[in-house]
């Protein structure tokens, strides 16, 4: 098999960083898993380890993958996510398991179960990206095309898409259900890290004088308008402020990191500020979220609930925690916290780990945004660069939004947490944004074949890039 491999110009590399890190987070959720069980039964014992099993072989085979392609890529990134996967695993399986019920194949998979296999989705997505994607050309060659794609799945989502507590997000295919927000966020990330990567010098040196802001000229300030509509849109419409705000800081943030001119982030904030004063005014369910921030317990039964039984989940689990399995999912059959397995997985987990483990969860996005900012660092252009950044912003700067809404920093949003909240889409696009880092980061393989023949896929490939190349003209 190895000498098959070296003729198809591949060589394995061994990842001992990687290694090492995934035995770590192994033996974390191992003892996570013992403290939840033993909690449970009342009595020192590992329990049904099954679904914990399964998912500990399913990070060794992908660690196996990125050996055999002999990819010099990032080692800690991988670790990283999935420690945060494997929390969101102890925490679904510790939850009420009644919370989400799915029949798939003829199976009737619990909260715990069906997160697990979105999981594996969302990483076998991760390993397949991180494997497969060595150029970036179809990336930043079809910027427009992706923008034109985002479009689409917008306008999909206004005019077919259903409303889960209260927001216009879920857009039902047959038989699939998903939040092209989720997907959104990545197209939208790839066509500004080509357009500013394209338009980047004269951004930076270009400007136009209005009133105290420095503008770019004209033509180029048309897409930080077309972005402030869109975001605005999202909140008519959707009634999503999350992803509106998730949108509008990657954008600011990229464009601060391309021009490093802070009068246009400036500019940008006070255009987020005046239309969002101006939809308070003209629309309720923004009313209603400022409102409950504010003060929730105006309405300590009705819309304040969730935000108060959060607070309590904080004061119950102070600094250490309560322990796993020791805190307080459910009163009766009631969930205390509403939504505590989506929107308020960080309360839940503060609450049975405290302070300092909710403090840990926080470094982990940390360590993903050094990372990611350390890839983009080493990029090799601006569009890499851009490209890098952007990604990384998408998981971090949507961690710091949900936290800070459940923390009463910020007005609650709908995001989820990413790798730990329940959700398809979320895992399966997060999944593929680490993928694309630990692509973006590679360093090539050693000792490449020179001169082989393009094999099927490649020709495919090629044959694919030709076609976009004629969309992409129609659309430019």
């Amino acid at each position: 098999m190895t000498l098959a491999l070296y003729r198809s110009g591949i060589r394995p590399r061994p990842r001992w960083l990687e290694l090492r890190l995934l035995l770590v987070v192994g033996v974390a959720l191992v003892v996570g898993w013992i403290s939840l069980e033993s909690f449970r039964a009342g009595v020192l014992g590992p329990g049904d380890m099954s679904l914990l099993v399964i998912y500990l072989v399913a990070l060794g085979l992908i660690h196996l993958a990125l050996v055999v392609t002999g990819r010099r890529m990032d080692e800690i990134l991988f670790p990283t996510a999935a420690l945060l996967a494997g929390i969101s695993l102890l925490l679904m399986n510790r939850l009420p398991q009644d919370l989400v019920v799915q029949s798939v194949a003829g199976l009737e998979l619990p909260l715990g179960r069906l997160q697990l296999v979105w999981i594996l989705l969302g990483f076998t997505v991760l390993a397949v990206t991180a494997v497969l994607v060595r150029s970036d050309g179809w990336l930043r060659r079809y910027k427009y095309t992706w923008a034109a794609a985002g479009i689409a799945l917008l306008l999909l989502v206004f005019a077919f898409g259903s409303v889960v507590g209260g927001a216009r997000l879920t857009l039902h295919i047959g038989p699939f259900a998903g939040q092209p927000s989720e997907l959104l966020k990545v197209i939208l990330v790839v066509f500004l890290a080509a357009y500013l990567a394209e338009n980047r010098a004269l951004l930076a040196t270009s400007s136009t004088r209005v009133g105290t802001f420095t503008l770019p000229p004209l033509p180029y300030l048309l897409p930080m308008l077309a972005m402030w509509g869109l975001a605005l849109a999202i909140v008519i419409v959707q009634r999503d402020l999350g992803a509106a705000l998730l949108y509008f800081l990657v954008f600011l943030s990229l464009l601060y990191v391309a021009t490093r001119r802070i009068s246009y982030v400036l500019f940008g904030i006070a255009l987020f500020l005046a239309g969002g004063a101006l939809l308070y005014v003209l629309f309720t369910h923004v009313q209603d979220r400022i409102n409950i921030w504010i003060d929730p317990f105006a309405d300590a039964q009705g819309a304040g609930y969730q935000v108060i039984r959060a607070m309590y989940a904080y004061g119950r689990g102070g600094i250490l925690g309560t322990g796993l399995g020791a805190g307080l999912p459910s009163v009766g059959d009631v969930p205390s916290i509403p939504a505590i397995h989506t929107d308020f997985v960080f309360a839940a987990l503060a609450e049975e780990l405290g302070m300092l483990g909710a403090l840990a969860i926080l470094g982990m996005y940390l360590v993903i945004a050094e990372r990611g900012f350390r890839i983009a660092s080493s990029a090799a252009d601006d569009f890499r660069a851009l490209l890098a950044t952007g990604l990384t912003l998408v998981i971090v700067i949507q961690a710091a939004i949900i936290c800070a809404g459940n923390l009463r920093v910020l007005p609650l949003t709908g995001v989820t947490l990413p790798f730990i909240s329940y959700g398809g889409s979320s895992l399966l696009v997060n999944g593929a944004v680490i993928g694309l880092l630990l692509a973006l980061s590679d360093r090539g393989t050693e000792h490449k074949e020179p001169g082989l023949r393009p094999n099927v896929v490649q020709r495919a490939a090629q044959r694919a890039r030709n076609v976009g190349g004629r969309i992409e003209e129609a659309l430019s």
